[in-house]
C-alpha cells in the first residue's frame, strides 16, 4: 500500500476549505501531510491565515479538542447579524473582569458569542470615545465576525464590515442616558419604543 498518497479528507475537513479555528479566526485547510515525529507518524492539517499571515500546523486528531470547526452555517450568521440590533448588556463589574470575558468570547470561535462582544463594545459616533483596551478588544471581535461572515457569503472583509455596522446601527438607541438631562422628546420616544 502506497504512504506518498495524498489525503484530502479527514474528519469531515478537506484541502481548500475555510473553517474556523477558536484561537486564530478563519484559516482556509491547505494540504494534509503526514510527518514522522519521534518515530510516530502523524497527520497534520496544514492550515493558512492569510491575513495573518501565518501557517499552523494541527494533528487531525486534535481538532475537536482545540475547538476547530466548519464555517457557520448561513441561518447562524444570520443569528448573530440579529444578536448585533440587540441592546448592549453591559456587566457592571470590573473592567479587567469583563475584558476577560470578552476576549473568552472571542476566542470561543462562536460567532454568536463574537457578535455579542462587537454589540456590547460598540459605539457610535455620538457615544464616548472607547478605551484603547475597549477599542483592542472591539477590533479583534469585529474581525473575526467580519471575516467568518465574508468567508461565508462570499463577499470581501470590507463588505462584511458594511454588513455589520448596519446590523449595528439598527440597535436600539446607544449610549448613556444622562438621567436628569433628558429632553422631553427623547424621553417619549423611549417609550413609544
Amino acid at each position: 500500500m502506497p504512504t506518498n498518497k495524498k489525503t484530502t479528507q479527514r474528519q469531515g475537513f478537506k484541502t481548500g476549505e475555510f473553517i474556523v479555528y477558536p484561537a486564530h479566526g478563519v484559516g482556509q485547510i491547505v494540504a494534509i501531510e503526514e510527518q514522522e515525529i519521534a518515530g510516530a507518524k502523524l497527520e497534520l492539517f496544514v492550515i493558512n491565515f492569510i491575513k495573518d499571515k501565518m501557517t499552523l500546523r494541527v494533528p487531525t486528531a486534535k481538532i475537536v479538542s482545540v475547538g476547530m470547526r466548519k464555517l457557520a452555517e448561513p441561518p447562524l450568521v444570520k443569528r448573530a447579524l440579529e444578536t448585533l440590533k440587540g441592546r448592549a448588556r453591559i456587566k457592571r463589574t470590573m473592567w479587567s473582569r469583563r475584558a476577560q470575558e470578552y476576549e473568552a468570547k472571542i476566542n470561543s470561535g462562536d460567532i454568536v458569542a463574537i457578535a455579542e462582544v462587537v454589540r456590547d463594545l460598540y459605539r457610535s459616533d455620538t457615544q464616548p470615545e472607547q478605551s484603547y483596551s475597549e477599542r483592542q478588544l472591539y477590533e479583534a471581535a469585529l474581525d473575526r465576525l467580519s471575516r467568518e461572515i465574508a468567508a461565508v457569503q462570499k463577499i470581501t472583509e470590507t463588505e462584511a464590515i458594511k454588513e455589520i455596522e448596519a446590523a449595528l446601527a439598527k440597535g436600539p438607541r446607544r449610549g448613556p442616558k444622562p438621567a436628569d438631562e433628558a429632553g422631553p422628546e427623547e424621553g417619549v420616544e423611549e417609550e413609544a419604543a
